[in-house]
């Protein structure tokens, strides 16, 4: 079928379900994908329906099978799509958006059944597969054995490992077969468990009063083992597979020691794992894995005999299987993901398997096929993406959040970490920064920072080297205006200027859409560093300076405003009589710092009930009122309206970003663009009882602004 079939109306088709066949696949499609059933006040009037099924490229082997010539430049040939796609004429707006949230697939589509393929004159790949109410452990045997002995070294070690790297002597796994914690062997081959504990105080759970115990054969005592890890445990077995790590296990819970040690040995733990199980189908780990036992899934696989053929709905991809989970929704599953080489699934739809280089799913039949990775069926559906990206990083000198120009990397590895990371939940907060180690491991080994010292190039989860870009971090108009309950390894509050001291969902990029209103492009790059040298208190109360990287001019600059950067070492024994100021975890530098009034900005449109709003930076200076610049600050029925704001950086700007027609330079402007002609600052207050100040916000201010407001140097102490 190369044309599309006209179906009608979309209203007709849905009360015809009873009574036809493809009316009732077509209808069951289009109610899941767009989650009619509740949703019932979403207008489908009008909306027509055609089925057709789309050319795809696939590769022509003919006569190229015995010259080992790789796939990436075989002829391509065109062939018919083995799915019927349903196009419709429109889609409402609501339902659209809610495919986005959820990364489910806007693509609709019935497939016919493999048992029916050769009718057809066509083989069984691409084509559905029957799922029952239990999971086929044959296939997924059959999937790790295609990865480990075809992909090889593409899914055999992860980008950041290196040949020398070994698991720390003191990591224990399970042995399935003498139920046992045991010490892991040399050159361990294990699985790994990725779950939701759901709840604490749980008595199985390893403690040292019972590690002894649990070290002898036979000496696990799976009575008090929840469903979760029985159901994992029996998985192993079939797949005849000996060692498990799970982390209530095989660390001692109330060893700080032993915990400390095995959370800074994560990224190997998951990246030398064979593959990971991930128990994505319930809500804590008093739920089974679904599929592993009779009763605990049901796929829901909608099946119709047509004409003789059997056609199916596809089932949920693996990405809004994963994405709708609540597994998904937790902060220590995140690394956990991003970490392991090869994935598992099991969720409440069906189980599927994901490596570096292949995604293979129960209801298609999709290993092996000779077909370019755009035409795969559930290509970019699994997860993994960031870390993958590294591959492509490691040869440069460093994973920088800017190229060498001083300009921002528009996907960097770490702030999309940040960003997707902080939307998720903790049940402690105190683990914000303990449940990503392993990235900040990763991160600082694979780039050999700080000589691969993950103290020296991370402090409270900020990378030190690019830390005037990292200190630009904005919280989610809907993140709470609460500074977390936690607190480093000495007790101690983390200090404002890091995303980890507060609650709730961080930004970088997509922060800047309210400046800069309905076409936000990239987010405004560091194009000049205007703070020259920047100091933490270390944990003795001493001031050290770190080695962070700084942008100097580059292009065109000779519209800029002169801006001299407040220049000069700051002398630790000129603060002896402030040592009130120097508590470990401060930020010490010197800048300029002046006030502005500051209003909510008219043209910002956010929700009111939003716990944070974009303010407009106002000025007195050329005229009163003007508008100068935008932040993001709390908002409240108590909104500030004067502002103490300090220099952080140079960076670029674009009309609208303030009123420029009020300033003489506005058509120099116009002429040679806003490239330089802001500068990022930060609004910040005294502590409470502190002589110390904390972060408020961070926004941009038109340069010239800056230089005609009564601004004066000033050493910043932010804690």
């Amino acid at each position: 079928m190369e044309r599309a079939l006209p179906l009608g109306q979309l209203t007709d088709i849905l009360n015809k379900h009873d009574q036809c066949g493809l009316c009732r696949l077509i209808a069951i499609t289009v109610r899941r994908s767009w989650n009619l059933d509740n949703k019932p006040d979403i207008n489908i009037t009008g909306i027509t329906c055609a089925l057709y099924a789309e050319w795809i490229a696939a590769l022509d082997t003919e006569g190229y099978a015995d010259l080992h010539i790789p796939s990436s430049i075989l002829p391509v040939r065109r062939d018919l799509c083995h799915r019927l796609r349903i196009k419709t004429s429109s889609r409402p707006k609501e339902v659209t958006a809610a495919l986005d949230a959820t990364q489910s697939s806007q693509i609709l589509e019935i497939q016919l059944l493999e048992e029916d393929a050769s009718k057809v004159g066509r083989t069984r790949e691409l084509h559905g597969r029957r799922v029952g109410q239990t999971v086929d452990i044959g296939i997924l045997k059959r999937w790790i054995h295609i990865c480990e002995n075809e992909h090889r070294e593409k899914c055999e070690t992860m980008w950041w490992t290196d040949p020398g790297d070994i698991l720390p002597k003191a990591m224990r796994v399970l042995d399935v077969v003498r139920m046992a914690i045991v010490q892991a062997p040399r050159s361990c081959r294990y699985v790994a468990l990725s779950y939701l504990w759901g709840g604490t105080g749980e008595d199985y759970r390893t403690t040292q009063a019972n590690l002894k115990q649990r070290s002898r054969s036979g000496g696990l005592d799976i009575s008090v083992l929840p469903v979760t890890i029985l159901d994992t445990i029996e998985v192993v077995r079939q797949l005849d597979e000996r060692y498990l790590w799970i982390d209530a296990l095989c660390i001692v819970q109330d060893d700080p020691k032993d915990k400390a040690k095995q959370i800074g040995a994560m990224d190997l733990v998951y990246g030398k794992s064979v593959f990971t199980i991930f128990a994505a189908g319930g809500t804590s780990v008093r739920d089974p894995l679904p599929g592993v036992r009779p009763g605990t899934r049901n796929p829901r696989q909608e099946i119709a005999k047509i004409q003789g053929l059997h056609l199916a709905v596809p089932l949920v991809h693996p990405s809004e299987a994963r994405v709708s989970s609540e597994w998904n929704t937790r902060g220590w599953t995140y690394q956990e993901l991003m970490l392991s080489r090869r994935r598992v699934f099991f969720t409440s739809h069906h189980m599927h398997f994901e490596c570096v280089k292949d995604v293979f799913g129960e209801d298609i039949v999709a290993e092996r096929v000779n077909f370019p990775w755009a035409s795969h069926p559930l290509m970019f559906t699994g997860a993994g993406q960031v870390m993958r990206s590294g591959v492509r990083l490691r040869s440069q000198s460093g994973m920088r959040l800017r190229n060498q120009r001083g300009m921002r990397l528009r996907d960097s590895e770490y702030m999309v970490i940040v960003e997707e990371y902080t939307r998720r939940r903790l049940t402690f907060e105190s683990d914000i920064l303990n449940a990503i180690t392993a990235f900040i491991n990763v991160m600082t080994k694979a780039y050999r920072w700080a000589s691969g010292e993950p103290s020296g190039a991370f402090r409270f989860g900020m990378p030190i080297g690019d830390l005037e870009l990292a200190l630009v971090w904005q919280p989610a108009a809907n993140a709470f205006r609460e500074r977390r309950v936690l607190a480093d390894r000495n007790g101690r509050p983390f200090p404002s200027w890091s995303w980890a001291a507060w609650r709730g969902a961080v930004q970088y990029g997509s922060a800047y859409v309210a400046f800069v209103g309905e076409n936000p492009g990239s987010p405004p790059d560091i194009r000049e560093s205007l703070v020259e040298q920047w100091y933490i208190v270390d944990d003795d109360g001493k001031l050290a300076r770190q080695e962070v990287w700084r942008s100097g001019r580059t292009g065109d600059a000779a519209h800029w405003t002169i801006y001299v950067a407040p220049k000069g070492d700051i002398d630790i024994r000129q603060l002896t009589s402030k040592n009130a100021l120097l508590r470990p975890g401060t930020l010490v530098f010197r800048t300029s710092s002046a006030h502005f009034n500051v209003a909510k900005a008219d043209d910002s449109i956010a929700d009111a009930d939003a716990n944070y709003a974009i303010y407009s930076i106002l000025s007195d200076i050329p005229q009163p009122s003007t508008w100068v610049g935008r932040v993001l600050l709390p908002s409240s029925t108590h909104s500030p309206t004067l502002c103490e704001f300090v220099v952080l950086s140079r960076t670029s700007g674009s009309a609208g970003w303030f009123d420029d027609g009020r300033f003489d330079e506005h058509k120099v402007l116009e002429r040679v663009g806003y490239d330089g002609c802001m500068f990022y600052v930060m609004a910040v207050q005294n502590m409470q009882d502190e002589e110390r100040m904390e972060r408020l916000g961070v926004g941009v201010i038109f340069d010239r602004a800056w230089i005609k407001s009564t601004a004066e140097q000033k050493i910043v102490f932010l804690g």
